[in-house]
């Protein structure tokens, strides 16, 4: 599993903080009880905020690079997209098929 991100961690914090808050002075509970469960309720949705926050994408080098090369070789140079172009990848050398008769 891999690690959370700081915003998964400030956004499932922030959750727990205040719906606990929250929840606590709606229900005006007083009980040990009520208190343990609203607690378990707020840390319940904090945890499932944090795990819904969407990760950062990582488009590297290589990515651009296999996308430009599998471009060229379905469409030629013309089919590749701005975006792959403009990230600086170094074009493919052409690949020659043999034509069978």
């Amino acid at each position: 599993m891999p690690r959370p991100t700081a915003a998964q961690l400030a956004y499932g914090s922030a959750t727990v903080i205040v719906s606990t808050i929250a929840m606590l002075l709606l229900s005006q509970t007083r009980t040990g009880l009520g208190v343990a469960v609203i607690s378990a309720a707020a840390l319940a949705l904090g945890l499932l905020v944090a795990l819904t926050v969407p990760l950062p994408r990582r488009r590297g080098r290589h990515a651009a690079t296999r996308t430009r090369t599998a471009a060229l070789h379905l469409g030629g140079p013309d089919t590749v997209p701005p975006d792959v172009a403009a990230a600086g990848a170094p074009a493919p050398a052409p690949v020659e098929h043999p034509v069978h008769h």
